[in-house]
């Protein structure tokens, strides 16, 4: 018979639960992972797809965020209100999900101009559109509030994860046989995927158990839109939250692009060297910090709810000169090495930042919070991050020439005090705001 944390023998049917919610953590982070794997692969094969496609720095930002974000963003609000429904299946609508993007992937492979390929990238975001609300959703169904900012954070390990197979597979693959091939190979694994995962786990609501069952009947009827809305935006700390994870994501997917590219064309590596190199790092930075961040926010988080943000907001306050300082190096090697801890810092954020969203709304308004949460991340984090870097590094250009991305990079830099205060104010908020569980 299995035990406890505490060392008490667990009971069969506590035994069985637990299983179940390992399987369900596992095969939701491995979704996730191919999730950003498709949505990241981009940034290593821009400059590649700009050279082929003669495309501009501003296209290029229009390709690897606006035409993604757009679609992804205003199609979550309308998917988590589905995935909030009592009668609504998440699983089945994560499967779904997973089979359009990673099509829409292997189209992004066939694209023969610019216009072809935005079409596919706003493929690959209606897809995505349908992950994370519904897998949030299932989390916070399927854990304890006292480890729900490590569950989320397990969960979000897919975004480091998948961010460095974009980076490692898909610069391996472009060096050695096109970008085109890159875009094919890394579509194949989510449609196998989306063959199994019903087999894999099941959403509480289908009668699971009599006791989950019970649960989901307590936590009362469905809310109205203007109530679901009312409960995530009647919060201040919410609306902190919101604004600083925004920020966060604005500078961390416009950085993602652009530091690729400054390696390419400032340090003359190949798009596979800056894919391993990058990759390597940084992804194993934002995997570590991902992981702290959650075990931080509930370790401290219990004694004092405000701390479940003291990592944020700490974090990003330490990695803004860090960052600059890696930039400033004209030594790609040296330069790389000191990305390793200020990214480690910045994605201390993931775990306490939806835990907080979840424990801040009633249970029927989850994967709208969610959704909330990820339309700011991803309309003004993914979708104007790329696009307004590669318009400052345009205009840069005459005075800069090839070093104008660094310029850009320079202020993105030092722009992530504001996130860090936002994560402070919203912090402080905490107390009042948290509902009881």
């Amino acid at each position: 018979m299995a035990t406890s944390l505490k060392g008490i023998p667990m009971q069969p049917a506590a035994e069985e639960s637990a299983r179940r919610t390992r399987i369900l953590l596992w095969t939701l982070m491995l979704i996730y992972i191919l999730n950003f794997l498709d949505r990241q692969i981009v940034n290593i094969l821009a400059e590649p797809i700009s050279r082929d496609l003669g495309l501009s720095d501003t296209q290029i930002g229009l390709m690897t965020g606006l035409a993604f974000a757009v679609f992804y963003t205003f199609l979550g609000i309308p998917i988590a209100r589905y995935a909030d429904h009592p009668r609504s299946n998440r699983v089945w609508l994560i499967t779904g999900s997973l089979a359009v993007w990673s099509a829409m992937t292997a189209a992004c492979g066939m694209a023969q101009n610019f216009t072809q390929m935005l079409l596919a990238r706003i493929g690959v975001g209606v897809g995505e559109a349908g992950c994370a609300p519904a897998s949030h959703s299932l989390i916070s169904d399927s854990v304890d509030p006292s480890r729900r900012a490590t569950a989320i954070a397990f969960f979000g390990l897919g975004i480091p994860i998948g961010g460095f197979l974009g980076n490692f597979l898909g610069g391996g693959i472009s060096d050695a046989y096109g970008w085109r091939t890159a875009f094919m190979v890394a579509a194949v694994p989510g449609i196998l995927l989306a063959c199994i995962v019903p087999l894999l786990i099941r959403d509480p609501r289908t009668g699971l158990s009599a006791a989950m069952a019970a649960q989901h009947t307590q936590q009362g009827e469905r809310l109205s839109f203007r109530e679901a809305m009312g409960d995530v935006l009647g919060s201040r700390a919410f609306v902190l939250l919101l604004i600083a994870a925004s920020l966060t994501a604005f500078l961390s997917y416009g950085k993602s692009v652009w530091l690729t590219i400054l390696y390419i064309r400032s340090f003359g590596l190949s798009a596979g060297e800056t894919g391993l190199w990058i990759g390597l790092i940084t992804g194993s930075a934002s995997l570590l910090g991902t992981w702290i961040g959650g075990w931080v926010a509930d370790k401290f988080g219990a004694v004092n709810k405000r701390h479940i943000l003291t990592a944020p907001a700490i974090g990003m306050l330490l990695a803004a000169p860090l960052l600059f300082l890696s930039y400033w190096s004209t030594d790609w090697k040296v330069a790389a090495a000191m990305l390793f801890l200020p990214t480690l810092l910045n994605y201390m954020y993931y775990g306490p930042c939806y835990s907080v969203a979840h424990s801040l709304v009633r249970p029927q308004a989850r994967a709208v919070a969610t959704s909330i949460m990820l339309f700011g991340q991803n309309l003004i984090g993914l979708g104007l991050g790329p696009l307004f870097f590669g318009l400052l590094s345009d205009w840069f250009k005459p005075m800069a020439g090839p070093d104008s991305v660094r310029w850009v990079l320079y202020g993105a830099a030092w722009l992530g005090l504001i996130p860090a205060f936002f994560y402070w104010r919203a912090s402080l908020r905490l107390k009042d705001d948290l509902r009881a569980e």
